[in-house]
């Protein structure tokens, strides 16, 4: 599905999450030149060789995508080294602890609004000038199955997602006129390393079975693969989605569609 990205400039967020790894093996695939961006650098550079080799020139940045300078940063290096932007996956984010809203700790939720929508906020900010300039480029921005629905126990990611989606809107009310496209995708349940850490808890280390349990959420009885989300986001920054503006792309196996549990 995912469309062509010849010659196409793209920042990439939490680049060195699994999430933002696929979507970048993708995008490299697809023909793009790529500016990689974690808070991790050593994730950076040992997911680095793995884009290169799938294709495309290949930088990296070191930063905290919740500080504005750190993210005018990623912006002027990826000028400096390419000349042009033309798409960002603006994906960094966290998951954050669990409780209940009433006995939520203010600090933690202090912490995940940063990460998690500020950082969308800061990158769209010192993005969308460019794009806007340029009179051309696309923005993806990482929502949740939790920008639709509620999670217990999730209060700060959940208020986070949702405002994800609000930005998105916003966002592409604002650009579109001047060539710029502006959407998100919300991922469900999907096979990363934190994942397998959470049901090693939540299922006694059984993570076999909790991905089953889990996995039941979705119409397809199955959890996703950040490939499969890589996809998606792929083709919305590619011209084969250049009349899709404003959108939030549900990937999760159909989870939004019903009440299963």
């Amino acid at each position: 599905m995912s469309g062509s990205m010849q010659g196409k400039i793209v920042i990439v967020t939490g680049a060195a999450g699994s999430i933002g790894h696929a979507t970048a093996l993708t995008l490299a695939a697809a023909g793009a030149d790529l500016m990689l961006v974690d808070i991790n650098g050593e994730g950076l550079a040992a997911r680095r060789g793995a884009v290169e080799a799938a294709g495309g020139r290949v930088e990296t940045f070191t930063g905290d995508c919740s500080r504005s300078a750190d993210v005018a940063g990623y912006v002027a290096d990826t000028l400096k080294a390419f000349g042009r932007i033309d798409g960002l996956f603006n994906n960094a984010g966290t998951e954050g602890k669990l409780g209940p809203t009433h006995e939520y700790e203010e600090e933690e939720f202090d912490r995940i609004i940063r990460i998690n929508l500020k950082s969308m906020f800061l990158g769209l900010r010192h993005v969308l000038p460019v794009l806007v300039g340029q009179g051309r480029g696309a923005v993806v921005n990482t929502g949740s199955i939790a920008s639709e629905r509620g999670l217990a126990g999730a209060c700060a990611y959940n208020a986070s997602k949702h405002g994800v989606i609000g930005l998105t809107r916003t966002a592409a009310s604002e650009v579109g006129v001047h060539g710029v496209r502006v959407n998100a995708v919300m991922p469900g349940v999907i096979d990363t390393p934190l994942l397998e850490a959470m049901l090693k808890m939540m299922f006694n280390g059984d993570v076999a079975a909790g991905k089953r349990t889990l996995g039941r959420i979705a119409t397809q009885d199955r959890i996703g693969q950040p490939a499969e989300v890589g996809e998606i986001a792929t083709f919305l920054l590619s011209d084969k989605a250049s009349y899709v503006n404003g959108a939030a792309w549900a990937v999760d196996g159909g989870a939004l569609s019903t009440i299963r549990h």
